[in-house]
């Protein structure tokens, strides 16, 4: 003979036969979304500010602020730098010498832009990613051209 140990019953098997609501209450109590307040985060400004308040108070406004103009730092170089360091990269090896002009990669020394401001007297073939439309006019000017990298056919704007 086995012994059981005696426990109250499941609800689950207590609400058999004449009940509709197994033991919710009247019809519709424990049907959908009403009985907590709408589904989800529904009512978080309403009648479930405190909960909001508690758990979550950082749920409504924005924060922080992000400049959508800022493009990053571009580490730009003038004309008059330029003329001042060429003959020194050349002697390091840093710039060629091709058909009696100069050939400097500025990306490669770190720079990302060429700059008009100064003067340039010697002739340089000049290979950047972006360049002022004045730095393009001076070194044509002095014999010399610049290579826009990454963008066949697109100069200055």
């Amino acid at each position: 003979m086995t012994w059981t140990i005696p426990r109250a019953r499941k609800k689950s098997r207590k609400l058999r036969g004449r009940t509709r609501t197994m033991g919710w209450g009247r019809i519709g109590q424990h049907r959908k979304s009403g009985s907590r307040g709408g589904r989800g985060a529904a009512g978080l400004g309403k009648h479930k500010k405190s909960w909001m308040l508690r758990y979550a108070p950082n749920w409504f406004g924005k924060r922080g602020f992000r400049n959508p103009t800022s493009r990053g730092e571009q580490p730009a170089i003038d004309l008059e730098r330029l003329e001042a360091i060429v003959r020194d990269l050349a002697a390091r090896g840093q710039a060629k010498i091709e058909d009696g002009k100069y050939v400097v990669d500025l990306e490669e020394l770190g720079y990302a832009k060429l700059l008009g401001r100064g003067k340039i007297t010697i002739s340089v073939k000049v290979i950047v990613p972006s360049a002022s439309g004045k730095a393009v006019e001076k070194v044509k000017a002095a014999g010399g051209e610049v290579v826009i990298k990454g963008a066949e056919g697109a100069g200055p704007k």
